[in-house]
């Protein structure tokens, strides 16, 4: 199957962009990457679309030759015009990749992202019980909230660990495609079937740049979350009188 990908300001029917620039002459072929079907003229003027075989993602970073910097007979427009397709290749072959890498990833994020909801659920039921539970069964329900919240602490935690898998596969991508050509793990996961709108993925900085004893992004969500409950219940067992509680 040939992909393509135009190189100009505005989206083709791939999702890939890049600057306009002159196609690329026939004569160069020699140095054309591996992947590289033909280059024609895009449907506006300037505009150049490049067509490849397609990409597994498994294959070496897409790189011009070096030696064409040492041909004599490839001049400076002929050398920037073969540095527009390998930068076309690069593009392609990233989302390649990430296809490739982030698809079983994604496919076991979904029974931990499962399992987060269903304990984050558990969590706020358990809570909410206290509005109907009777004075003299306070300190039991208080237990079952703490069961809840290490059980949602769990959940949370082994979700963070798979988010940053995912959260660094991405980062991957746009740094060898840039931000214009990202590609979103949600629409990875939508080509699966997967639905990952709600999936809480940061970006990787929040989970390798943290200070120490910050939390990672759910856990941190979590917390805060646990925080507003328990200042809650303390402010109504000293509105009771209850001393021990409070």
């Amino acid at each position: 199957m040939t992909r393509t990908i135009a190189l100009a300001h505005e989206l083709d029917h791939s999702g890939l962009t890049g600057e306009a620039l002159p196609v690329v002459p026939a004569a160069l072929s020699r140095y054309h990457h591996p992947q590289f079907v033909r280059a024609e003229p895009g449907r506006y003027e300037g505009w150049v679309t490049y067509f490849f075989a397609a990409f597994t993602g498994r294959e070496p970073e897409p790189r011009m030759p070096l030696t064409v910097h040492d041909d004599k007979a490839v001049t400076r427009e002929q050398r920037r015009e073969l540095s527009s397709q390998y930068d076309a290749a690069r593009i392609m072959w990233s989302k390649a990749r990430l296809r490739h890498q982030a698809g079983p990833v994604l496919r076991k994020a979904v029974p931990l992202w499962q399992a987060w909801t269903a304990a984050k659920a558990e969590l706020e039921r358990v809570y909410k019980a206290f509005w109907e539970t009777e004075d003299g069964r306070w300190r039991a329900q208080l237990l079952h909230l703490t069961d809840a919240e290490n059980a949602a602490e769990a959940a949370a935690s082994a979700w963070d660990e798979i988010a940053q898998q995912l959260a660094q596969l991405a980062d991957d991508q746009i740094a060898t495609a840039g931000y214009d050509d990202e590609l979103r793990l949600t629409d990875v996961a939508t080509e699966l079937g997967l639905d990952a709108s709600d999936w809480h993925i940061d970006h990787i900085g929040a989970y390798t740049n943290r200070f120490w004893g910050e939390g990672t992004p759910l856990l941190d969500v979590l917390a805060a979350q646990i925080n507003a409950q328990r200042e809650r219940l303390v402010e109504v067992a000293r509105l009771a009188g209850d001393r021990e509680l409070a």
